[in-house]
């Protein structure tokens, strides 16, 4: 039996080095993770076709209809409605400028209307897929159909997490072994040309082994729009491996907060080969002294570009919401960056205030794959006529277009605190306005 064990461990060792590791030190692919997607593709035609016959077979609704407001609304202002609604109620349109009390209940529709169809809530959870992927977690209105359906699902699982599972962590903890110990031995080398080069191959070789260890299928469109140095790549953000999928195809200078535990280690090793820019706890919330360290990092030509998510939170991967303007007000290049997951082999999105980073990783390496494509989009400078702001959302408004993704205004930060009181004193000034006038 312990010959058995030890033969079993260096055949799997084996396949791993020669199909997995040494692949991803070179930069190519067998191919073999795109046979495997269209394998599962072929599944789920046939699984989503036998679950709706037989659900029209037994006469049950099949899924739950998704769809993305509640309520029909049509861009109209504030004053236009009220005229409608006192033309409605009095038959007589506005004639002059006045308060009727009847203009609270335009206030009362529109606040239940808002909690009804809530724009920023529902861009925190994962959307029901239309069809199953034979992942229990994407339909929780499945019901039994048939014995074979019920037997492949079974199938399903044994293969996930009895044979996807392991493979997997086995390479995640091969990919972070690597990337510390790498790091570590680059970082005692003098800096030079041959430091950097092998820093860069060390972290690439890295990733990429990271990346196959989520069985990640990733298309990059327009390479030649690559960020390049002393400039800052920005992207919408899903999911905290983000980083690992940009990082596999380009090498950048992080930025974020000082960690202790695993991550610490990884930082403090990274740093050393690497001109990472990490941040104290306390050093997070003074904004002049982030965008000096930052300035100064953009400012050398010859250092890397930063990679940041100006969002700051993760968002379900059906939008983009507001980028905060810091990394705006620099004045260097912004390389622009579009990320756009495919829900069907596995949901990437990280739901923070209901998942854990241990559970959501189980949850991606026990999913069936990680499928996305991602834009470079040509290189954005702001305008002299621009401030932060408008620079800020004329990027994030090129990566909505180019992802397919809904262009939002509001903060995401909103997922965890209260509204801010501007929003609320802006809509008390247009009511005074057509009150009052100017």
């Amino acid at each position: 039996v312990v010959n058995l064990l030890g033969i079993s461990i260096t055949v799997l060792f084996t396949l791993l080095l020669v199909f997995i590791i040494v692949p991803a030190i070179f930069g190519v692919s067998f191919g073999i993770r795109k046979v495997y997607m269209k394998t599962l593709l072929k599944i789920f035609q046939w699984a989503t076709l036998r679950i709706e016959r037989g659900a029209k077979e037994k006469n049950h609704p099949l899924y739950k209809p998704y769809v993305n407001g509640i309520i029909a609304k049509e861009p109209t202002s504030l004053e236009q409605e009220i005229k409608e609604m006192r033309r409605s109620g009095s038959g007589r349109a506005l004639d002059a400028p006045e308060f009727e009390l009847s203009d609270i209940f335009y206030f009362c529709r529109k606040g239940i209307e808002t909690i009804m169809d809530d724009e920023v809530t529902k861009r925190f959870s994962a959307e029901e897929l239309e069809s199953w992927n034979l992942l229990s977690r994407t339909n929780y209105n499945f019901q039994y159909i048939s014995l074979r359906l019920t037997v492949l699902w079974g199938l399903g699982v044994l293969i996930r997490y009895c044979f996807l599972l392991p493979l997997r962590i086995a390479l995640a903890f091969t990919g972070i072994s690597l990337l510390v110990t790498g790091t570590t031995v680059v970082g005692y080398l003098p800096n030079g040309r041959c430091k950097e080069f092998l820093s860069k191959h060390v972290h690439l070789m890295c990733y990429r082994i990271c990346v196959r260890a989520l069985t990640a299928i990733i298309t990059y469109h327009d390479r030649g729009n690559r960020p390049r140095n002393g400039g800052i790549c920005v992207a919408n953000h899903t999911s905290p491996i983000d980083v690992i999928i940009l990082a596999s195809d380009g090498y950048y200078a992080m930025v974020g907060q000082i960690h202790g535990g695993l991550m610490g280690v990884i930082q403090r090793a990274m740093v050393k080969a690497c001109p990472h820019v990490w941040f104290e706890r306390s050093e997070v919330k003074d904004r002049h002294l982030v965008a000096k360290r930052l300035t100064e990092h953009v400012q050398d030509k010859s250092k890397l570009p930063i990679l940041i998510f100006p969002e700051g939170t993760c968002i379900n991967n059906t939008s983009v919401m507001m980028f905060k303007k810091g990394s705006f007000e620099i004045g260097a290049t912004v390389y622009p960056v579009a990320i756009k997951y495919d829900p069907q082999f596995g949901d990437a999105f990280w739901n923070s205030s209901k998942y854990g980073m241990v559970t959501y990783l189980l949850r991606m390496m026990t999913s069936w794959a990680i499928v996305c494509s991602v834009w470079y989009l040509p290189p954005m400078t702001r305008q002299p006529e621009e401030d932060a702001v408008q620079f800020a959302n004329r990027v994030k408004s090129a990566i909505a277009r180019q992802g397919g993704l809904v262009d939002l205004l509001w903060d995401g930060g909103l997922k965890r605190e209260k509204v801010k009181d501007t929003f609320k004193e802006e809509q008390q000034k247009l009511y005074s306005k057509m009150i009052v006038g100017n």
